[in-house]
């Protein structure tokens, strides 16, 4: 499945010198391909976003029912609380909670949670970062169409999950810069400090916490933002 093209040593050598990394060609071009086509035809998206109300997700069923006018007044409320405080709005597909609810039997992305979790896997991602204290991977997949965002965070363990690496397995072609949904890393200053496009069969991966944000996609976006997203933990 991974590229056997990837030059490991070379990855190794820009993460421990800048803490993050955009890796590619990450997947095998047929393997990338298969993922992306899941992505765009067969997952249940849920609405995941942050306002006024707090944290919540609205499940696909739910949002058939509530109708595409009151989905938007939705992601417009989470965009008006994200002036003041921490905010987002993107559609997600928690893919360890719908694999230990048995949703979906037959979608791929379960499969994809059993690759990212086996030990071949996670033995090429300790040799890729050096941290040898990674044991698990969270995932979930996310879609971010115009008006969706999130709002600066550091990806802190405040939970205490055993947060590592964060990473972004991006799954969409011909992604412009000015179609917005870009990963900025935010210096002490406030500024912004690096930017990675999401290019498609890259794996963006940073040790985490590491303050950055998902700029709000475009209402001119040609196409949607696909990746499979989540944590290297211990």
């Amino acid at each position: 499945m991974i590229d056997p093209s990837l030059d490991l040593p070379r990855w190794r050598a820009e993460l421990a010198r800048h803490s993050r990394a955009q890796v590619g060609p990450f997947l095998q071009p047929d393997a990338a391909e298969t993922l992306h086509r899941c992505l765009v035809d067969e997952v249940p998206w849920s609405l995941a976003l942050r306002d006024g109300s707090g944290p919540r997700t609205i499940r696909a069923e739910e949002r058939r029912a509530m109708g595409a006018e009151a989905e938007r007044s939705l992601i417009e409320g989470a965009a008006r609380h994200a002036r003041d405080g921490y905010g987002f709005a993107y559609e997600s597909y928690m893919m360890v909670t719908a694999y230990k609810e048995g949703r979906d039997p037959h979608l791929l992305l379960h499969r994809v949670l059993e690759f990212f979790n086996s030990p071949d896997y996670l033995a090429f991602l300790r040799a890729l970062t050096g941290e040898r204290a990674i044991r698990r991977l969270d995932a979930q997949a996310t879609r971010y169409r115009p008006g969706h965002f999130l709002n600066y965070h550091d990806d802190g363990d405040a939970a205490g999950e055993g947060r590592l690496y964060a990473y972004v397995l991006n799954l969409t072609r011909d992604w412009r810069a000015d179609d917005g949904g870009l990963l900025h890393f935010i210096g002490p200053d406030g500024a912004v400090s690096a930017t990675l496009l999401p290019r498609y069969n890259t794996l963006s991966l940073f040790r985490v916490p590491q303050g950055h944000l998902v700029s709000m996609v475009a209402p001119w976006a040609r196409s949607d933002r696909l990746a499979i997203t989540g944590w290297m933990m211990r």
